[in-house]
């Protein structure tokens, strides 16, 4: 469950990133009015939406179609940490509105596409035990909600860029799509007389 706990906190870090920071995001590093700030915010977490959604349809259309839970959880949420890594990229090399909030729409829409096969993965691994696993890999997600927002806060403050906390989520998105192959959702545990 190591493997999963890690991959979730990569994930949970991107997750309280945006959740925290998109809507300042917009208010400072463009100037924006509150209200056109929550529009453009709500547009990004708008495409998370719909990546929650479509994550988990995938994941079992996958699996349905080549029996394999390593491709329809591992290699899925590989891709899609990937893609988040790839659509975050353009922010590093220009400041404009609208680029801004593609690039952060879709690197919102392919983390979000993870959690569908993120949280099958405890349920692969520990049938009788999948509510103690599901808890162990929030475990990561919740420490990244503690310690995204105030090293994210701490950067701004010291760089004044607001486009250099996003380099962590990058990292942290390589490294969680590398350790995604460490996580083994067809080798169940055995929990027999547990």
């Amino acid at each position: 469950m190591a493997p999963v706990t890690v991959v979730y906190f990569c994930y949970g870090w991107t997750l309280w990133l945006f959740l925290t920071w998109i809507p300042q995001y917009f208010l400072h590093s463009y100037d924006l009015d509150l209200k056109k700030s929550a529009i453009f915010a709500s547009s990004v977490f708008f495409a998370g939406v719909v990546g929650d959604s479509l994550g988990g349809v995938v994941t079992d259309r996958i699996y349905k179609k080549t029996g394999d839970l390593n491709r329809a959880r591992s290699w899925m949420v590989a891709v899609c940490m990937f893609c988040t890594f790839l659509s975050l990229i353009p922010l590093m090399f220009n400041h404009n509105l609208y680029i801004s909030l593609a690039c952060l729409s879709a690197g919102f829409f392919f983390a979000e596409m993870t959690i569908g096969p993120m949280w099958a993965v405890p349920m692969d691994i520990a049938h009788k035990l999948s509510g103690t696993a599901s808890g162990m890999m929030n475990t990561g997600s919740a420490l990244a909600a503690i310690i995204s927002p105030v090293v994210s806060g701490y950067i701004i403050d010291v760089t004044g860029n607001w486009e250099l906390p996003f380099v962590g989520s990058m990292i942290l998105m390589l490294v969680g799509m590398v350790l995604t192959f460490r996580m083994r959702p067809r080798e169940s545990l055995d929990l027999e007389g547990t």
